[in-house]
């Protein structure tokens, strides 16, 4: 006997139930219409479709919490196959989605399998609303769950990676540096977009990382990214995410730079890579707060205070067509400009007592001092490499220190060169020479990297170094 569902009369109403989307699949539209009277007042979307051929559609277009699936869709046909397999293809594509089977009494073993499967749960047919009611309540919270632990998940790995990276501090109190920081300060509180400009080794990354801390988001996360190292054609994934089967490699869902920093603080550091066309991507996630990862229709909202860095010029960029007029608006609210170390004073010898304490710690040489002429060297040069030269160049030092006092000689630093030379007026060792600096700076004084470039050992280029007093 055919049950008569439009004369059901519905038990309760919960204000308190969870909000969520839900999608429901049956080919009796007198189900379907009933549910839908059930449902809609208690819950965000309630949508039903009569064919299963439209369930891909609907989930590439709507992000649901929730399908209720049918199992049998043609006339006369029992078996329950047809469910199981809409089954498998929804998991398949969205595996944390929560189905809840629609079955006869009869069918009760098949809905065993059918939860052996990765189904959520059962309705019996005919059903008691309260218990209806309760089962799809308990699917929407484990998919909301589900959710939320895939976004701790990932939260998780950028925080461990954030852990396991070395602590870093900023050193200094020049009137260059306080200028910088009264400004970190005034803007940290608000979620104005920040613009770092400064030329490279200045510490940008640590300034978006105070901004961060002394920001209302300081609880949640704050997630870096190097623009100029993710190719083209990985950018999307990168920062919009990708569901899986997008490509080749996409064997689960992934999400994106935006999405993990939800909530938190978005770092992109040297923006003005950026090629025009992804600016324009960019532009419209910004602009939007959403993205869309790669393979999806779904537009996932995101919550981010964004911070940008670049050792270049924007505004030159804009005018040479090279860099989104219309970006650069939308990324420099505020624009902070880190002076380079040659204009700090007396703040680098601030930070080579620290880095040399580091690097004693770290070398096991401790109780290591800087004499008054290696002072005097070091505050005369002119630190084109910034901060990050002055790091590796202690650290050179340390290394190579045979007492407890570095001298000026200790400290090997670039000379500087005011043109090309000519190679016919120098003797072999004035051109080893210069090949071995030319080596150190473009390995910016990774000594491994230019040793591996002029095809000795890194004992060997000691050695050299020590010789010629570089």
């Amino acid at each position: 006997m055919t049950q008569d569902y439009s004369s059901f009369t519905f038990g309760r109403k919960t204000s308190a139930m969870a909000k969520g989307k839900i999608l429901i699949v049956d080919d009796n539209k007198s189900i379907i219409s009933t549910l839908e009277i059930l449902l809609a007042p208690e819950f965000d979307l309630v949508k039903g479709i009569s064919s299963p051929n439209l369930i891909p559609a609907e989930l590439r277009t709507t992000d649901y919490n929730l399908v209720i699936l049918d199992m049998n869709f043609q006339a006369g046909v029992n078996t329950g196959n047809e469910g199981l397999y809409w089954l498998g293809r929804i998991k398949e594509t969205n595996p944390d989605l929560s189905v809840v089977l629609i079955t006869a009494y009869s069918d009760v073993e098949l809905a065993v399998k059918a939860l052996k499967q990765g189904a959520t749960d059962f309705i019996p047919k005919p059903w008691e609303n309260s218990k209806l009611l309760a089962t799809i309540e308990s699917a929407i919270q484990l998919n909301f769950s589900k959710k939320e632990v895939g976004k701790l998940r990932q939260k998780e790995k950028v925080l461990m990676q954030e852990l396991q990276g070395e602590q870093k501090f900023i050193i200094g109190s020049s009137p260059q540096l306080m200028k910088v920081m009264n400004m970190v300060r005034k803007v940290s509180k608000t979620d104005a977009n920040i613009l770092i400009t400064g030329e490279n080794g200045t510490g940008k990354e640590l300034i978006a990382r105070e901004i961060h801390r002394l920001s209302s988001r300081s609880n949640e996360i704050l997630v870096s990214v190097d623009m100029g190292a993710i190719s083209e054609m990985l950018f999307e994934s990168e920062l919009f995410g990708h569901v899986k089967g997008a490509f080749t490699d996409a064997r689960e869902n992934r999400a994106g730079k935006f999405e993990t920093a939800n909530k938190g603080t978005l770092f992109l550091d040297e923006i003005g890579n950026l090629s025009i066309h992804l600016q324009a991507k960019l532009l419209a996630a910004i602009q939007n707060h959403e993205i869309m990862r790669v393979g999806s229709d779904k537009p996932v909202p995101v919550d981010i205070r964004l911070v940008c860095a670049t050792n270049k010029d924007l505004q030159q960029m804009v005018e040479e067509g090279l860099f989104r007029e219309d970006l650069l608006y939308r990324i420099n609210t505020i624009q902070i400009e880190l002076p380079p170390l040659r204009e700090r004073g007396e703040d680098i010898l601030a930070l080579a007592e620290f880095f040399l304490k580091k690097f004693s710690s770290k070398y096991e040489k401790h109780g290591l001092k800087i004499n008054s002429q290696a002072q005097e060297k070091l505050m005369k040069y002119q630190w084109p490499g910034n901060i990050r030269e002055l790091q590796h160049t202690i650290e050179k030092a340390v290394i190579l220190s045979d007492s407890q006092i570095l001298k000026s000689e200790d400290f090997f630093l670039r000379p500087v060169t005011s043109g090309r030379f000519d190679d016919a007026q120098l003797t072999l060792e004035e051109m080893e020479k210069r090949m071995i600096v030319q080596s150190i700076d473009k390995s910016a004084g990774n000594m491994s990297q230019a040793a591996d470039q002029l095809g000795i050992t890194r004992q060997t280029l000691y050695n050299k170094i020590k010789k010629y007093g570089i």
